[in-house]
């Protein structure tokens, strides 16, 4: 790599204390929008925006765009986005992990539409110094390519236009974690991060990086990651909007993931470059996307530090659209339902395809290996293309376990290709004698037959962990 592209965005220190000591991971962290300040007028991009994404290349499909169309002053449509707030996951590393000053919000003062077609993320600092600023990601955490195809994830961004001293302490960007971060916040960065641009100082520069394997050091250089930079041309990256794209491709012979842009690919990093244990950790599951503007850290402290007194507020990172596409493989942002999965033999439930506000760890069931943590009320994990062939399945069982305390207990339920259709079945679960005491529980559940995707929820009337999962299946 040609320069350092950064430091870890999510620290990686260890769990410790008791089983449940982060519990209260489940929810962003609230902040108060009360930002006592006058917002400055922001510094808008100069380029027209688009009406929407640019239309698919023959042999792509569109799994998700956001043009951001919406009335100026707004906030982010919340069925595709989700706010990051305060300095820290709920129990993950403080300052994001990266040593940055702000706060994140969900203030429209930090994160807006224009009125024109763009999202704005405005750092703001207020007459205390204090910095606040924006962070949203996708709710989805399934962008993957599909078995022998690709992805590519891109977006029409204008960085801060903000250079020189004024810019000390900015850093804009637009990147991916995998799947597995969210609700775990500790085990970065084996899951894999992809730093699709990352930008520092107000430089004219375009960082990509992938990081993966283990911190520091390990196969893949951490904590810099295996990464490259480039130049945009024409207007700089500030003065203009510019085109920042990943093709994350399956067909190719070995796995290849490319960076790009405004079309030109500056950057790649192929399977065989690491280890194939490390390669399949960061890249067997699905990712979710960010949109961020930081302010400090490790990456512009490895450029001359900031923010100081000098560096001026209110200039935000403009965003066109954001667009994820896939093409080949059957289509789809994961393989699809094929009967990838035999409904009768154990399905291990740290398999999934995707989930929300679990964890995984290491089991001492029967068989060793892990099972999936840290279950409260609102999480779920998805597993796709379950087979349950031509004769109907009407029994579910799963290998559970809790430690959680008297009066605390929840359902352990089954839904079939969304998480909002009503369930199949489910059980009752409570103290079994300990996280790691194992009980295999039966459920009746509808006649199912045929390939679904399968949704494991869990519902709970407290807000406290309730259950493991190490496996389930069905029976006839």
């Amino acid at each position: 790599m040609s320069e350092p592209s950064g430091i870890p965005r999510s620290g990686s220190p260890g769990r410790g204390g008791a089983h449940r000591a982060r519990s209260f991971r489940r929810a962003l962290v609230a902040v108060a929008a009360t930002i006592g300040l006058a917002a400055a007028a922001a510094t808008v991009a100069t380029a027209p925006a688009n009406a929407s994404g640019p239309t698919p290349p023959s042999g792509w499909s569109q799994v998700f765009l956001d043009d951001f169309n919406g009335a100026a002053g707004s906030g982010v449509n919340t069925a595709n986005w989700l706010y990051d707030t305060g300095t820290s996951y709920p129990g993950g590393a403080g300052n994001w992990g990266t040593g940055e000053v702000e706060s994140m919000t969900s203030s429209t003062s930090n994160v807006s539409l224009d009125g024109n077609g763009n999202l704005l993320i405005t750092p703001r600092r207020d007459s205390s110094g204090h910095w606040t600023s924006g962070r949203i990601e996708t709710n989805r955490t399934d962008f993957q390519p599909p078995a022998g195809g690709k992805l590519r994830v891109q977006a029409r961004i204008q960085m801060p236009n903000v250079t020189g001293a004024a810019a000390k302490g900015y850093w804009p960007a637009f990147w991916m974690l995998g799947s597995p971060f969210r609700g775990n916040y500790q085990n970065w960065p084996g899951v894999g991060e992809l730093d699709i641009m990352e930008n520092v100082q107000g430089l004219n520069t375009d960082w990509a990086t992938m990081h993966c394997g283990t911190n520091p050091g390990g196969p893949c250089n951490e904590t810099s990651g295996i990464g490259n930079s480039t130049s945009c041309a024409g207007s700089t990256c500030q003065a203009g909007f510019h085109t920042y794209a990943m093709e994350w491709d399956r067909s190719t012979s070995p796995e290849e993931i490319r960076f790009y842009l405004d079309g030109v690919n500056f950057h790649t990093v192929k399977a065989n470059q690491v280890d194939a244990t490390t390669w399949a950790n960061a890249t067997n599951h699905g990712y979710f996307i960010i949109l961020n503007v930081a302010m400090g850290g490790g990456f512009p402290g490895a450029f001359g530090g900031g923010p100081d007194s000098g560096t001026e507020p209110n200039h935000p990172m403009a965003v066109d659209y954001v667009q994820v596409l896939t093409s080949g493989g059957g289509g789809g942002t994961t393989p699809p339902p094929t009967g990838n999965r035999d409904a009768y033999s154990a399905i291990q439930a740290e398999s999934y395809d995707s989930q929300s506000g679990v964890a995984t760890e290491t089991t001492s069931d029967s068989g060793g290996g892990k099972d999936m943590g840290w279950l409260s009320n609102g999480d779920w994990a998805l597993y796709k293309g379950v087979d349950f062939g031509s004769s109907a399945a009407r029994q579910f069982t799963a290998r559970v376990a809790s430690g959680a305390a008297s009066g605390v207990s929840g359902l352990v339920e089954v839904r079939l290709d969304s998480r909002s259709n009503a369930p199949i079945g489910s059980f009752a679960v409570g103290n079994t004698g300990g996280w790691q005491t194992w009980r295999s529980i039966p459920a009746n559940i509808s006649a199912v037959t045929g390939t679904h995707d399968v949704y494991l929820t869990f519902t709970s009337g407290q807000p406290a962990d309730f259950v493991n999962v190490n496996w389930f299946d069905f029976g006839h």
